[in-house]
């Protein structure tokens, strides 16, 4: 069974101690692709370093609606320099979140609505994240996929996503993959299998976000790709199919999504 991780986070310091064995084991376990996914500059560098060494991890370049404040026009630049490397598939992560607010509200606005502007610069699809901020989220991503002519091809995903299914619904309608991590797999989850069941699988996507929101029964520890499996398997469950059926889509649909070519998975972690 081949799988993909569809974001991770393995430059994080949490990896420090075994970032290359836990690499090792994701790809012992099946894991055939990663994309690696930055926060703010600095992750995006270290990103792509991760995508240079292994032939299996892809990268994405961006800046979190936590650090939003430091995307100025250096910033950008720089952005728009990194998201030229062949091995960046996205720009990402970005959005808005309003359960922390790190950054102010209108900071991380005027971010996200730059970091869109970027990537339809670059034809790359983005990586949204929205935390307790639907409402605006997908005001702008309206105005993003407005101007965006991909027609039948996706624009971006929501990841690891926590709204409604109205909003998960309108999201695939504008061209948006919904990705699910470790929260599928908890006991108390309600509303996300609910979601997943009415959502086509041409449009889901698996990931860890790991180091954060290990599954079921890691939940509490560090997460890893290896345990994207977990994943696949609650989302075969919800789903009422084969296993082997959601791996192979959710693997298919992320090559889609991030323009890969497969002959990239027949390579090791480190060849």
């Amino acid at each position: 069974m081949e799988l993909v991780d569809s974001h991770t986070h393995l430059d994080f310091p949490q990896f420090a101690g075994d970032r290359e064995e836990a690499i090792k084991r994701a790809w012992e376990a099946g894991v055939r692709l990663i994309v690696n996914v930055g926060t703010d500059i600095e992750s995006s560098r270290a990103s792509i370093a991760l995508a240079e060494k292994h032939p299996f991890i892809y990268a994405a370049v961006g800046i979190h609606p936590h650090d939003a404040r430091l995307l100025d026009d250096d910033a950008l630049e720089e952005l728009k320099e990194l998201a030229c490397h062949p091995k960046v598939v996205a720009i990402g992560e970005i959005g808005l979140d309003y359960y922390r607010n790190l950054s102010p509200r209108k900071v991380q606005q005027r971010a996200f609505r730059a970091q869109l502007e970027l990537a339809q610069e670059m034809r790359k699809p983005v990586i949204i994240h929205s935390r307790n901020a639907q409402k605006d989220t997908m005001e702008i991503v309206r105005e993003f996929a407005a101007r965006v002519n991909s027609p039948g091809h996706p624009i971006g995903v929501m990841h690891c996503f926590s709204g409604s299914l109205e909003v998960a619904l309108e999201a695939v309608k504008l061209g948006f993959m919904i990705s699910v991590a470790g929260p599928l797999t908890f006991k108390n989850a309600r509303k996300l299998p609910q979601i997943v069941r009415e959502i086509p699988l041409d449009y889901l996507l698996i990931e860890t976000d790991c180091p954060y929101l290990a599954p079921h029964p890691h939940r509490g520890k560090r997460n890893e790709p290896a345990y994207v499996r977990l994943v696949a398997e609650a989302l075969a469950a919800v789903k009422q199919m084969d296993v082997t059926e959601v791996a192979r889509q959710t693997l298919e649909n992320a090559l889609l999504l991030f323009g890969i070519d497969p002959v990239t998975l027949q390579f090791s972690p480190s060849t």
